[in-house]
């Protein structure tokens, strides 16, 4: 059963709900940062220790498991969140993630930019039925039709394929390989309103229930108040999917419009790709191994090493069987030829082939 309706909800939160905070704004000033891409695609697997210069941990502690990395709130306050270091202009982005539960606690997975383009995956640890889709554009709060839940299995309970296709005409949510919703250019105020500047991929989670630091607006979409005793709250990921439509190794804000158009895409290999492709050590990846994978690796080894002798071994005695075949014909044939010889001596001893006769 559902604890609360999301439809009446969110026209108390949805300014709230906004990630109104950005650095430095291209849509008020200029010489902004310019901004490092991805500029290929990438696979990152979230069991395994994430480069810094590729992830940035910007609130709370994220613990890298075999199971992923979780996202966990055990008290008030924390809202533990990764950031990537490259942004993606149009892309596709899939992540495979479990939900933390709760009253009030919200898992999120984030496409945002620095004029405050915003498209959301959301996921409510109350709301064990539906999954929630959002989008901003410029940090716009006024229209409140934006957000739309679609029913799913309960994201608290299993890992799913989330999916953003963003790309210059369409934006599209896809959950487990099945496309729930679209949104078009022109459906965002004309256009003025649609995602379209470059972004960073976020996630985490975070208290909407918390009654002392949000309105209660945020605390009632957020489906209640939390009780942090019930904690700790874990939301997990396993691996992300990114793929960055646009080549290059940097982005450059051109003017104040925050249209696509106006954004330069510089030449060259990105930071984060030459990061990605260098070549990793075993030490490395072994050092991050459990006990019982390590214990699993080594037995695999010696298991191979143990049937490559076992091969070499038959190899060897098949050899040397063929050999002492190979001698044992061979002795055969001298033996028959001597015999043969002693044979014809012995005829030749007792006169029985004339002078006419040829051997050949």
């Amino acid at each position: 059963m559902r604890c609360f309706s999301f439809l009446s909800a969110a026209t108390l939160a949805a300014t709230a709900l906004a990630q109104t905070h950005t650095d430095c704004n291209p849509l008020t000033r200029d010489g902004c940062p310019v901004m490092p891409a991805l500029g290929s695609n990438a696979t990152f697997y979230f069991n395994k220790t994430m480069s810094d210069s590729i992830w940035n941990i910007t609130a709370g502690g994220v613990d890298w498991t075999q199971k992923g990395a979780t996202f966990t709130i055990a008290s008030r306050g924390q809202s533990p969140t990764v950031k990537s270091n490259f942004y993606i202009l149009f892309g596709r982005v899939s992540v495979i993630m479990k939900s933390a539960r709760g009253t009030g606690i919200v898992s999120s997975f984030i496409l945002q930019s620095e004029d405050l383009d915003e498209i959301d995956w959301e996921f409510l640890g109350a709301n064990t039925t539906h999954v929630l889709t959002n989008y901003f554009g410029k940090g716009n709060t006024t229209d409140f039709s934006r957000g739309k839940e679609f029913k799913s299995d309960p994201p608290q309970e299993g890992f799913h394929n989330y999916t953003i296709d963003w790309t210059k005409d369409k934006t599209e949510w896809w959950l487990d390989g099945t496309l729930l919703r679209t949104l078009k250019f022109g459906e965002a105020l004309g256009g003025k309103n649609y995602p379209q500047t470059p972004m960073t991929v976020r996630m985490g989670s975070w208290a909407g229930g918390d009654t002392k630091n949000n309105d209660p607006g945020v605390v009632a979409w957020a489906g209640g108040e939390t009780n942090f005793k019930d904690g700790p709250f874990i939301m997990t990921v396993q691996e992300l999917y990114v793929e960055d439509y646009t080549s290059g190794k940097e982005y450059q804000w051109g003017d104040r419009s925050g249209s696509w158009e106006s954004i330069k895409v510089v030449e060259g290999t990105s930071e984060a790709m030459k990061e990605i492709l260098k070549p990793h050590g075993v030490t490395n990846h072994w050092t991050t191994l459990s006990k019982g994978a390590k214990v699993a690796i080594l037995a695999s080894i010696g298991g191979v090493v143990a049937i490559g002798l076992i091969v070499l071994s038959f190899c060897c005695v098949k050899q040397r069987r063929a050999g002492r075949r190979e001698y044992l014909a061979h002795e055969a044939i001298m033996t028959k030829e001597a015999a043969e010889l002693l044979h014809y001596k012995n005829q030749m001893a007792q006169g029985k082939f004339g002078h006419g006769s040829h051997m050949i």
